[in-house]
């Protein structure tokens, strides 16, 4: 198991960031969470197998259609981050 914390920035609110994270990491099989936060970037724990993870990881870097990621700072996370019960979009912090 692997467990990663993500920031992504850009143009990534109001483009349906949060529903693709969820539909792409429910595609890989992947636990966690994503959320948009005040400053206009969008946070996410992904946790599972480390190849989907870092396929999870892949994908954020492009975003969805009508996207514009401009980095993706990545930070340790642990399995319990992610929470328990699939992928889930959690309110803006």
């Amino acid at each position: 198991m692997s467990a990663i914390r993500v920031v992504i920035s850009g143009r990534v609110q109001g483009v349906g960031f949060r529903y693709w994270t969820g539909r792409e990491a429910g595609r890989h099989g992947l636990a966690g969470w994503v959320r948009n936060r005040r400053d206009g970037s969008v946070e996410a724990v992904f946790a599972g197998p480390a190849e989907a993870v870092a396929a999870m990881l892949e994908a954020c870097r492009q975003g969805p259609a009508g996207a514009r990621v401009d980095a993706v700072a990545e930070h340790p996370a642990s399995a319990e981050e992610a929470g328990e019960g699939g992928f889930r979009q959690l309110p803006t912090e």
